[in-house]
């Protein structure tokens, strides 16, 4: 599962790809096949080594399992 982080909160993503342009008929960002195509890897975290993604709107993503 994504979810949107921002400096004080978790968002799912429902709530904001809703209205994005790259996101899928479904309004869930566009994950296929274990990668991001509507933004990039950045790594994983530090504290729970999340892996970590930026969507092409500049939000920052995490993967929780």
């Amino acid at each position: 599962m994504l979810v949107i982080l921002t400096e004080e909160q978790i968002i799912g993503c429902e709530r904001v790809c809703q209205g994005c342009v790259l996101a899928d008929r479904s309004g869930s960002p566009r994950w296929s096949q274990g990668k991001l195509s509507c933004g990039r890897s950045v790594g994983k975290s530090k504290e729970n080594q999340l892996d970590l993604y930026q969507c092409q709107m500049g939000f920052r993503l995490a993967k929780i399992d």
